[in-house]
């Protein structure tokens, strides 16, 4: 275990240095069509789709600049067409998810876990991973992106957590909700966490979890630092280099603890005792540009962060 986190993959969440590097060419040669209409053929932008824009007049549709106005608010006034995008925040029967339309999975996902929650008839038999329409379609992965890929479809928010309702364990299933992930880990070590988060329910009154993905950067041989993920399918799904999972566990008697925990998504070998995967929780806050203390130290002024070696 400790090699693992002694490797150039894992000290890199503590020690995060960030570049991004892009080229491309953008240029498209047109050809007309015999209904008179351009075409692409060639270039990036022959791969992007195409937003019709309708024609306006600007003497009625658009308000013409006159010399000497001001506008009372600039921030106002950019706000005339609308954003871009807005953080994705969606809420689910079982859990909310903050949606990185980007990486076609989740920023985050967090549910709350209880002694009912995790009891009951649903069966996952009866679930079937499904597409997320909410989303919109250039930025939603498909089940087909993950076909022949090599990994599986990793739960951030688990199945297993939520059998209190059909419904809410077939919502688990949206892929807004997944994340390409190795399958033995998904399958072992992943698993036994998800597994031990469960069986805190027997000694918490609440047992928060909040669950995502890491691209962290490492060293090259010209001893530069480089974030590479590989991507899947036509959608270029986003396969995470690790996935952390925080918990916050309300004690019977009011205080708060905090058990925070990084698996690479890679093969790990399930001998190694959970506890060898706890890490501070500010190296998750760093790599991942979240942050949980402020928000639990706004609810509590008693937290105990649990962390390898603590009694």
């Amino acid at each position: 275990m400790s090699r693992i986190f002694c490797s150039k993959w894992f000290v890199s969440g503590v020690s995060l240095a960030v570049g991004a590097g892009m080229g491309a060419s953008i240029t498209a040669v047109y050809r007309h069509d015999s209904d008179g209409k351009p075409r692409s053929i060639s270039g990036l932008l022959s791969r992007v789709p195409v937003i019709l824009i309708p024609s306006v007049e600007a003497a009625t549709d658009l308000v013409q600049y006159q010399s000497g106005q001001v506008s009372t608010s600039r921030s106002t006034a950019v706000t005339k067409y609308g954003f871009p995008s807005l953080s994705s925040i969606k809420t689910r029967e079982s859990y909310v998810v903050c949606y990185d339309p980007r990486s076609r999975t989740a920023h985050w996902v967090i549910e709350q876990l209880s002694a009912d929650t995790i009891t009951g008839t649903s069966d996952r038999k009866y679930c079937e991973f499904k597409e997320d329409e909410s989303v919109h379609e250039y930025h939603r992965a498909t089940n087909e992106d993950y076909r022949g890929s090599g990994f599986d479809r990793g739960h951030l928010a688990a199945a297993a957590n939520h059998k209190w309702s059909q419904t809410a364990m077939d919502d688990t299933f949206y892929l807004s909700n997944i994340s390409p992930q190795n399958p033995h880990l998904n399958q072992n070590a992943w698993n036994n966490l998800e597994k031990y988060c469960r069986s805190l329910t027997k000694h918490y009154r609440n047992v928060f979890v909040c669950t995502g993905p890491l691209y962290l950067p490492r060293q090259e041989p010209d001893g530069k630092m480089y974030v590479k993920y590989q991507v899947l399918g036509k959608n270029n799904v986003a396969v995470p280099t690790h996935f952390f999972k925080v918990v916050i566990l309300e004690t019977p008697t009011g205080g708060v603890e905090l058990r925070s925990y990084v698996m690479p998504n890679m093969p790990v070998d399930v001998k190694i005792p959970l506890e060898r995967f706890l890490v501070p929780v500010q190296s998750i806050e760093r790599a991942s540009g979240l942050l949980f203390v402020p928000n639990i130290m706004k609810r509590t002024n008693s937290l105990r962060a649990i962390t390898a070696g603590s009694k």
